[in-house]
């Protein structure tokens, strides 16, 4: 066998394969000779059927799969003495011409065959205890905890039926049915029985709750309004629509002590057991909010610190994924790259910036993960996949099985415990700083992203 390189250029290599005839035929043969003693035909005793009489009826089909596995070994043998790291599988180009590939499985010709490869460049990783970073705390005060009790007992508040013939109010909670409809025709979605609405809370459309002002038990009204521009059903986005209204009744809130006997409606023993719960809770959010701003910015040094050419198939892939999740949502918000101050080859070069980052950066922690054994447990995928589960009641063995069965699925639940694992390797190398801030500068740079 001859494999000579054609081609490097970059992170591309093109080798070239040549198999003698006299390879294919030995490879044949061995192949007819282990097919002996597993075929049953009429006429023959087991194991004694002619590796001639084989050959001619399954000769050429044998030497397809022999070729086949040829290509494989070679390939991979290519890869380990050359000690290639592959970004992409190997793109393998056969003769084109149909009699040359009829003579080569008819064991006349050579097999001669292009395979083409994208490969990883060699990272040269960063000294990670050099790294410096910040990591913001926020202490959690009385203020807020009392904030959180406010708002946990307004969610809590018990509602009581008000004298015939009152009107509604702000605060006040209507049951409603309702029926709504675009162009006069009624639609998906637009219809409803028996609901709880808050009047001023927000949860219907904007104007609907307005126009329940002063309602009463059994009255019936319509209700004009129009979907906003950006509503998730991109049919109804910008539709104006008619709802008509009943009344079922109205009710007064009413006031909550914040007291034991509260704590103890919700589950725990006293006012001061559901406060350090009300606090811990709070930490919680905080702990993880400041761990994505500490992990944003070690990502950032990472791509300061590594830069590298990645594979240009990679880059195109992973553009190709964040491009798309960029034009449904634009489509499902019913805007325009105008809307967002940009033009299509603007916002395209900016993505496909993006994407080369997430290759780099994906490929920085893939090397630092291989170069200091870390590794991803079953029992981690399996304690992620539990936590999965329990999003869907009664569905908990489906969900287990999916991910079981289906590689794409479980290297999802990996990819995401191995990131955190690296990083928090690299923290531990790192010097992070600890330094107290207000809540508002913790939650700042998402609040300004949102808006």
């Amino acid at each position: 066998m001859d494999v000579t390189q054609t081609t490097a250029e970059g992170l591309k290599r093109e080798f070239r394969v040549v198999v003698p005839a006299a390879d294919l035929e030995t490879r044949l043969n061995d192949r007819l000779v282990r097919l002996k003693d597993q075929v049953r035909l009429n006429g023959f005793r087991p194991g004694k059927v002619p590796v001639a009489h084989l050959r001619k009826l399954y000769g050429r089909a044998v030497m397809a799969e022999a070729i086949e596995e040829l290509v494989r070994e070679t390939n991979a043998k290519i890869v380990t003495d050359n000690g290639f790291k592959l970004a992409m599988d190997p793109q393998v180009k056969m003769p084109e011409d149909k009699a040359e590939i009829e003579a080569v499985v008819d064991g006349k010709n050579d097999l001669a065959y292009t395979v083409a490869l994208e490969v990883v460049p060699a990272i040269e990783l960063a000294d990670f205890k050099g790294v410096s970073l910040e990591r913001l705390v926020v202490e959690v005060g009385p203020e807020e905890i009392q904030e959180a009790l406010k708002r946990l007992a307004d969610g809590n508040k018990p509602y009581t039926a008000k004298a015939e013939g009152a009107a509604g109010e702000t605060g006040d909670r209507l049951t409603i049915s309702f029926v709504g409809r675009i162009d006069g025709e009624p639609f998906e979605g637009g219809t409803g029985e028996d609901i709880q609405l808050v009047i001023g809370s927000g949860q219907f459309i904007p104007g609907f709750e307005d126009q329940l002002l002063g309602a009463k038990a059994g009255d019936t009204r319509t209700v004009s309004v129009t979907f906003p521009e950006n509503y998730l059903a991109e049919k109804l986005a910008g539709k104006a629509a008619e709802f008509d209204v009943t009344v079922k009744s109205v009710e007064a809130p009413g006031e909550v002590a914040i007291d034991d006997d509260f704590a103890k409606k919700l589950g725990l023993e006293s006012l001061a057991k559901l406060e350090e719960a009300i606090a811990e809770r709070i930490k919680a959010d905080y702990t993880a909010q400041s761990r994505q701003k500490l992990k944003r910015q070690l990502l950032d040094k990472l791509d300061e610190l590594h830069k590298f050419e990645p594979p240009p198939t990679l880059v195109d892939e992973e553009f190709k994924a964040v491009w798309e999740t960029v034009l449904s949502d634009l489509k499902t918000q019913n805007r325009t790259f105008a809307d967002e101050g940009t033009d299509e080859e603007k916002a395209k070069a900016e993505y496909r910036g993006i994407a080369d980052r997430r290759v780099r950066l994906g490929l920085v922690l893939a090397e630092i993960g291989e170069k200091n054994a870390i590794k991803v447990t079953d029992e981690e995928i399996s304690r992620a996949i539990i936590e999965r589960a329990r999003q869907y009641p009664g569905q908990e063995q489906q969900v287990w099985d999916f991910y079981r069965k289906n590689p794409g699925a479980l290297a999802s639940v990996r990819a995401p415990i191995f990131e955190e694992k690296v990083v928090d390797y690299i923290l531990e190398l790192a010097t992070v700083t600890d330094r107290t801030v207000p809540k508002d500068e913790l939650f700042k740079d998402d609040e300004q992203a949102a808006a």
